[in-house]
């Protein structure tokens, strides 16, 4: 715990691996006194009326109405990143408690991301690693092929902040752009990354090479990918997922890539995470997969952790609240 006398906000841990970043924990204690959900837990009508601040780091720790309940000062849930799947924004907001998030610090990381497992799929870099380390290996073959990614077509589902950026990289890449977004974007922003707004999900996904998702997760968008989507695309076709697990049907992912109806996949972000370790994609050799690392590095954890304290301190003075998350 930090100074008894800075406000409260409640942490899921100082360390392990939903922990906050070891790094973070001096700059967060000059302005909070963190309380970890152990400590809570053991003792709730001690801390319980001094926490005014839910610091959810990794998607911990969870909120539900138990939690806001037991927190009769809560003013502010403030989570890092964008993605709001994890939090009952509509609960929250009946207990009189704001959200804010960090949309702004992890776009350019998560842009680069999907640019990165893009060209790793099309290129079978994690084939080719295995291959080139191989301990017998005596020779390589000059036929071992991947796909072409400059001049291809990419389809991006989802052309929030994120999906705009990818779009931004994918230009330099002279790749024909496609998007499908709840809206459209405005002509200018469309002409300044060469992007054609697409009617019809199934339009964007029968002409892309690469399909893109960098939708959120809503009830609408669960499991948007599936059977039926996947034989739409080429068989040629590469599908990239840096939102969330969920936004894909993996059954169908699996089949779609062991019988061939597209070339491979390429996902940041599974359900649940991590897969089972005897899961099928866990075994293929068209698809590569990283540990939900879309937001993970040095810079744009400290700019998250950088907002979030921005909006914890704005609520507690009756500020306007950077980032806050309005329901809709």
């Amino acid at each position: 715990m930090g100074d008894q006398d800075l406000p409260g906000v409640l942490v899921a841990g100082l360390e392990g691996s939903y922990g906050i970043c070891e790094d973070h924990v001096g700059d967060l204690q000059k302005h909070f006194n963190l309380i970890t959900m152990q400590e809570f837990l053991e003792n709730k009508m001690q801390f319980g009326p001094k926490i005014q601040a839910v610091y959810i780091w990794g998607g911990k720790p969870a909120v539900d109405q138990e939690l806001l309940g037991s927190l009769p000062s809560l003013k502010i849930i403030a989570s890092a990143g964008v993605g709001l799947d994890h939090l009952d924004l509509k609960l929250i907001a009946s207990f009189g408690v704001k959200v804010a998030n960090t949309p702004q610090a992890v776009s350019n990381p998560t842009a680069d991301m999907g640019m990165a497992l893009l060209l790793a799929a099309a290129r079978r870099v994690v084939e080719g690693h295995m291959l080139a380390s191989a301990p017998d290996r005596e020779e390589f073959s000059t036929n071992w092929m991947g796909q072409e990614v400059t001049g291809a077509t990419l389809g991006i589902i989802g052309m929030g902040s994120i999906g705009y950026k990818v779009a931004q990289r994918a230009r330099a890449f002279e790749m024909k752009i496609l998007y499908r977004n709840r809206r459209r974007r405005k002509l200018e922003e469309e002409e300044a990354v060469g992007a054609t707004y697409c009617e019809s999900l199934d339009e964007l996904l029968q002409w892309s090479d690469f399909v893109l998702l960098a939708v959120g997760l809503t009830p609408q968008t669960q499991r948007l990918i599936g059977k039926r989507e996947l034989s739409l695309m080429k068989p040629t076709a590469i599908l990239i997922n840096i939102g969330r697990g969920l936004l894909v049907d993996q059954e169908a992912l699996v089949e779609a890539l062991q019988t061939g109806v597209i070339k491979g996949a390429a996902l940041d972000v599974t359900h649940p995470e991590p897969l089972p370790r005897d899961h099928p994609l866990l075994k293929m050799k068209n698809i590569t997969l990283t540990p939900h690392v879309g937001s993970a590095t040095h810079q744009a954890r400290r700019l998250m952790m950088e907002n979030l304290v921005e909006s914890i301190l704005a609520s507690l003075s009756g500020l306007p609240i950077p980032n806050e998350v309005l329901l809709k």
